[in-house]
């Protein structure tokens, strides 16, 4: 698994994921990911579309850091998961509690960003 982090106009965050968030994934996952997103108002976006894999744990590291950006004004919106992760991310009911974008523009605007970052 990879991490990387792009900051975008507006005080977005783009993290981009790629590999597999399995049990080491979603290990080397979650300390850059979760103080990312621990601070006030974090707005960030998790690109998916460099992402093979997803298990159980992989939905816990993405969903448990999102629900603190919310408790802090903030919150994560995930983009363009291929279609295996976003099949999980569905049956997990995930996709009706975090926003699943297939856009960067959505996904910045679904922020309350402008389109044009």
């Amino acid at each position: 698994m990879e991490l990387s982090f792009e900051h975008l106009d507006g005080g977005i965050t783009l993290a981009k994921v790629s590999g597999r968030l399995d049990l080491a994934g979603a290990r080397a996952f979650d300390l850059p990911f979760t103080a990312h997103v621990a601070s006030t108002n974090a707005r960030v976006i998790v690109d998916l579309s460099d992402l093979s894999f997803l298990a159980s744990l992989g939905i816990r590291s993405l969903l448990v850091p999102a629900k603190a950006a919310r408790a802090r004004g903030g919150d994560v919106v995930l983009l363009n998961p291929q279609p295996k992760v976003l099949e999980v991310l569905t049956h997990a009911g995930l996709t009706s509690v975090l926003k699943v974008c297939t856009d960067l523009a959505d996904a910045v605007a679904a922020l309350g960003g402008s389109a044009a970052s």
